[in-house]
């Protein structure tokens, strides 16, 4: 099957599997993602791919969820149990797998680590995670006109800028923040110096 097929069967699945609005933000992030990979030099196709299916589990319970990820021998850590919405990520890359069939490691990858992000990104990695965050149905928050900017021009100072407003998100509303956010922020924050 050709690439192209993939991509038109994958925006029909999810637009079958996913609510609404859940649908309009994954078409946001695959269509910006591509747009994303086309600057950066990163296969277009693996980014609508990987764009198409990271919200794939999005609108399962979170109880399949972590079903899904016990099942394909996925780890789910403490504070994934006690913030069930981060476990979407893995499960979508076990769907992905498995469901609908994506071998390709990069893809899975960029699936798996768009929620918090990870040190040493790759480039399509980084993409899908900053894709997520700036797709035009996404509400705007603050800074958003400069991280979009920032999206096309510099994917490392994106992603710290995302981080750091996601770290003082998350502490300004008292909620817990997954410590691979922070090892994410810690290690782009040294690498941009």
């Amino acid at each position: 099957m050709k690439t192209i097929d993939i991509t038109q069967k994958l925006r029909k699945e999810m637009q079958s599997a996913l609510k609404a609005d859940r649908f309009d933000h994954t078409l946001g992030v695959a269509y910006t993602a591509a747009n994303m990979a086309s600057v950066h030099d990163v296969d277009v196709q693996k980014a609508l791919i990987a764009g198409f299916l990271h919200d794939c589990a999005k609108n399962i319970s979170h109880d399949e969820q972590m079903q899904i990820c016990r099942k394909y021998d996925v780890e789910i850590t403490d504070i994934e149990k006690r913030n069930p919405a981060l476990i979407h990520a893995k499960a979508g890359m076990c769907l992905a797998k498995h469901k609908y069939d994506i071998k390709d490691q990069e893809i899975l990858s960029a699936i798996r680590w768009h929620t918090t992000g990870k040190p040493d990104m790759t480039d399509l990695e980084k993409i899908i995670f900053i894709a997520d965050f700036i797709e035009p149905n996404r509400k705007p928050l603050e800074h958003m006109d400069e991280i979009r900017k920032e999206a096309f021009r510099d994917l490392n100072l994106c992603m710290l800028h995302i981080l750091r407003d996601t770290l003082n998100y998350l502490d300004h509303i008292d909620k817990e923040c997954d410590p691979m956010t922070k090892s994410t922020f810690d290690y782009y924050s040294n690498l941009i110096g």
